[in-house]
Formats: structure tokens, C-alpha cells, sequence
């Protein structure tokens, strides 16, 4: 798995991408209930829960913080059969917490 983002811009994206993976999961889910309806029963509240997330950084509010955020007791349940983006959720989760890779890796 890749570091931590390195700049805001690289979290900002990271994010992004989380809100574009939900939304290609709910279609797929909503296209496929029976083999994927497990699926949709999280989704709304992680889309909500990433959208409050992204909104935050919009709008100058986003704190780094010391607790999980509030989508990872949920993920962490998760197969990633059904949530193929798992690990993606776990490093904006990681960046919350731990702060942007700013050493770098200088190897």
C-alpha cells in the first residue's frame, strides 16, 4: 500500500476518490441487488459520513484528529469482496489520524 498523502491537494484526492467509489458501488449495487444488496445497507451512511469529511476540507473546517473517523467502525467489518475499496477508506482514516507524510520516504 502506498504512504500517506504527502500534501493537502494529495488527501483532498484521496477523498475524492472515496466519494467516486461509494457512488460506482451503490449503481453497481442498485443494478445487482441479489448478489450485492449487503452492500447498500452501509453505503448511505459511509457516503454520508465521507461527503461530511470532504465538505469540512470545502469549507475550511477539517481538523486532523487523534480518533477514527466516524465511517471506520463500519469499514473495518467490511469484506473486501464487498467493499473492494476498503483499504483506501483505512488510509484517509490513517491520514486523519497520524497527519500528511511530510518526511517522505528518502530511501
Amino acid at each position: 500500500m502506498l504512504g500517506r498523502p504527502k500534501t493537502a491537494e494529495e488527501y483532498v484526492d484521496l477523498v475524492d476518490q472515496a466519494l467516486f467509489e461509494i457512488e460506482e458501488l451503490r449503481l453497481a449495487a442498485e443494478y445487482d441487488m441479489e448478489s450485492m444488496g449487503a452492500a447498500t445497507e452501509f453505503l448511505s451512511d459511509l457516503q454520508r459520513d465521507v461527503q461530511k469529511l470532504r465538505d469540512s476540507m470545502a469549507d475550511g473546517s477539517y481538523r486532523f484528529g487523534k480518533e477514527d473517523l466516524p465511517y471506520v467502525k463500519v469499514v473495518e467489518h467490511q469484506d473486501e469482496r464487498i467493499l473492494p475499496f476498503k483499504q483506501l477508506l483505512l488510509k484517509i482514516n490513517e491520514t486523519h489520524i497520524e497527519g500528511l507524510d511530510v518526511e517522505g520516504d528518502e530511501d
